[in-house]
């Protein structure tokens, strides 16, 4: 039995499959506020939308109540969906967000891959985040993970690591494994970001990100002046400790000397 019900079947012409799911990993909700703006700026229409009942755990996510005046409202359940939209151009895009599965991955994957391959799709692209000993006060690098030489070649940062997957590196792996060609990006978030407040520059950096990668004419919102305000409010911060300050400029000295790789 299928994990999702189909909605609607757009005629779509070469679309590119975006993967921003919450849950692991995304450091500060870069990815997740990229996701945002996407789903906010442009007009999507749901075209598929999956069980939370067999692949949520509610106990780990659980719904949210609406309590007015001691009356119930209602509840708001997690979703998982897969949204179709038209970029600024005209290009095409499919877009897979909400809440990461708990359950059940393989078949997840499977299923995600089958109607990515449905649907056509040209191209399939993961947003996240890690923090990393990365300054405020620059334009976050990214760090790619390619299912082809050709695609860890575009300039971004490379490595070498074993580290715990999303299910996005899944999906990322059975669209490659089946012949669409996948990336996975990564923005560095600085570590010292407190923890309840997000980074819009990081989402600013994946947004842009995605649009040179999939030759996409995206909208950033308000991101810009987002993380403009993000920075003065980290720079106050910073300012009030001479420690900070002196760890701050020992960061963008290692960023300037180092090269993407």
């Amino acid at each position: 039995m299928a994990l999702y019900e189909l909605i609607e079947q757009p005629d779509l012409e070469d679309p590119l499959l975006v993967l921003a799911l919450d849950g692991w990993i995304d450091a500060r909700l870069a990815a997740a506020g990229a996701a945002e703006v996407l789903c906010d700026q442009l007009d999507t229409v749901t075209v598929a939308r999956f069980s939370t009942d067999e692949l949520l755990d509610y106990r780990a996510r659980r719904p949210i109540a609406h309590l007015v005046d001691g009356v119930m409202r209602g509840l708001t359940w997690p979703s998982l969906e897969l949204r179709a939209a038209t970029d600024e151009s005209g290009n095409e895009l499919l877009l897979l967000v909400g809440a990461e599965p708990d359950r059940l991955w393989h078949q997840f994957t499977d299923e995600v891959v089958t109607l990515a391959l449905d649907f056509g799709v040209r191209m399939c692209v993961g947003l996240g985040a890690y923090p990393f000993a990365a300054p405020h006060t620059k334009a976050p690098r990214i760090a790619c993970t390619a299912s082809t030489v050709g695609l860890a070649d575009l300039g971004f940062l490379r490595a070498s690591l074993d580290f715990p997957a999303g299910v996005q590196a899944a999906v990322e792996q059975g669209c490659d494994e089946r012949g669409v060609p996948s990336l996975g990006l990564w923005a560095q978030i600085p570590h010292y970001v407190p923890a309840t407040m997000p980074f819009p520059a990081g989402s600013l950096a994946l947004v842009e990100a995605l649009a040179r990668v999939g030759e996409l004419s995206l909208p950033v919102g308000d991101l810009p002046s987002a993380a403009v305000a993000t920075r003065q409010r980290l720079d106050e911060l910073i300012a009030q400790n001479p420690e900070h300050l002196a760890m701050l400029r020992q960061l963008e000295e290692a960023w300037d000397q180092a090269e993407p790789t």
